[in-house]
């Protein structure tokens, strides 16, 4: 008989340690009419203590990443091919060595004002260089501290519990849950992360990462005040946000029986293979074993590892997504801002608002497709139209679409996922052609 994790040291391990990481990620904290976590009070300490200075940092960060990442490329050395963290950070495929290079570019003339304004303007490459200034922030304030969260117990504990409903409902392991709550109470790209690290270390599939992290990653309640404060409806906020939260989860429940989702390959990371059991053995409650796999889970958590997993995390997203994120982020939104593409494409969507008879259709239309480049863009469109209810619509929307190039499409792309850009794409319409009746509906019965 296998001998119990559940002992004084694991317990006080589990507890103490996961307790740190909900207080880091999860538990919420008044701010203002709404509240945040932790996490993003560190990551505003952090953009305040380097201020102007953040922008130098990412100048050479992107640019020291293309430097080495061409050199690597051509010289391949073992200083850098045999190390674990600079491998992971510098060893690239051709495309993502010219979106290195590109992003070296962007962020030299974003920051120094060089160059023409479709790339350096507030509402491409200046939007594209704060976002990445958030990111390294958050970066930096999450990756020591991630592994209390992932690492301690908390996610095994709640992944049993959870397992029976989380797993029928959205296909998914229970310890998901973890990922959703961060997610609403933090910042959508974090959890993204956290899904991706969770994936590495062999706790998702290729399948439940991709689901999770195109379904789950919901932008943050401040974020949702926020957008209906730009809209002109923060008086209607308790429904809108309900709204989100209803639909939000119907699509999830949706979307994961739907290709490309479906699709996916069911399998685990090939080098880390299977790392979770949530199944509960027969003659065992669910309590108890779900108290033993999160002692267990404990047992093996050490400080040293906090060091070394924080710093994998820290080289990855720093020399390796960041950079990306620059890149691929500025010509989208150069293509949103600079070019009619989405005005000429978002005719069917203005006939099918229309089909439901959500006003000035035609007009919002384009906010409906310029959300997959960035979530705060639509906001910005319709701020000007004089509905409140097609506002609460498209203002609902675009925060259930959930899949923003800028925000998290990048960062799924550069995942070991096998989620490509028409993928996301095809991801992006069903939510959003899916999500517009249920949200319509919802408008006239409350507005």
């Amino acid at each position: 008989m296998t001998e119990s994790c559940v002992n004084r040291k694991n317990l006080l391990k589990f507890i103490l340690g996961s307790a740190l990481g909900i207080l880091m990620f999860l538990a919420p904290i008044p701010q203002g009419d709404s509240f945040t976590t932790l996490l993003d009070f560190v990551k505003s300490f952090l953009k305040d203590l380097f201020g102007a200075s953040l922008n130098y940092i990412l100048v050479v960060i992107i640019a020291g990443s293309a430097i080495l990442t061409v050199y690597d490329f051509i010289c391949k050395p073992d200083w850098i091919r045999k190390n674990h963290y600079l491998s992971k950070a510098f060893c690239s495929t051709p495309l993502y060595l010219v979106s290195k290079v590109l992003g070296a570019v962007f962020i030299v003339m974003i920051v120094f004002h060089v160059g023409p304004e479709y790339i350096t303007s507030a509402d491409t490459g200046a939007t594209m260089a704060d976002l990445c200034a958030t990111l390294f922030c958050i970066v930096l304030g999450f990756s020591f501290f991630l592994p209390f969260l992932t690492d301690c117990g908390i996610m095994e504990f709640l992944g049993v519990l959870l397992r029976p409903v989380v797993r029928p409902l959205f296909h998914v392991p229970g310890r998901a849950s973890i990922d959703l709550i961060a997610s609403w109470f933090g910042a959508s790209n974090a959890a993204v992360i956290l899904t991706r690290e969770q994936y590495m270390k062999g706790f998702y599939t290729k399948r439940e990462a991709g689901y999770i992290m195109t379904n789950f990653s919901i932008v943050s309640i401040p974020f949702c005040l926020l957008i209906a404060n730009t809209v002109g409806i923060s008086s209607l906020f308790p429904p809108f946000y309900l709204c989100i939260c209803v639909v939000g989860i119907v699509l999830a429940v949706i979307i994961a029986r739907l290709p490309p989702i479906c699709t996916l390959p069911d399998t685990y990371q090939e080098q880390t293979g299977k790392q979770i059991n949530e199944d509960v053995p027969q003659q065992t409650s669910l309590m108890s074993y779900a108290l033993e796999s999160s002692c267990r889970r404990a047992e093996s958590f050490q400080l040293k590892n906090v060091v070394s997993g924080g710093m994998e995390v820290l080289m990855g997203m720093y020399f390796d997504l960041i950079p990306i994120v620059i890149s691929w982020g500025t010509i989208v939104l150069i293509i949103a801002t600079y070019t009619p593409l989405f005005t000429w494409i978002s005719y069917p969507m203005g006939m099918y608002l229309q089909l439901f008879g959500v006003e000035e259709a035609f007009a919002v239309a384009p906010a409906t497709l310029i959300g997959f480049t960035d979530m705060f863009v639509p906001a910005l469109l319709i701020a000007g139209t004089t509905s409140v209810k097609t506002k609460f619509i498209i203002g609902v929307l675009s925060l259930v679409q959930i899949i923003y190039m800028t925000e998290v499409g990048a960062i799924v792309i550069k995942s070991e996922i096998p989620l490509n850009l028409w993928k996301l794409f095809l991801i992006f319409m069903e939510r959003t052609l899916i999500a517009i009746p249920l949200i319509t509906l919802f408008a006239n019965l409350v507005l």
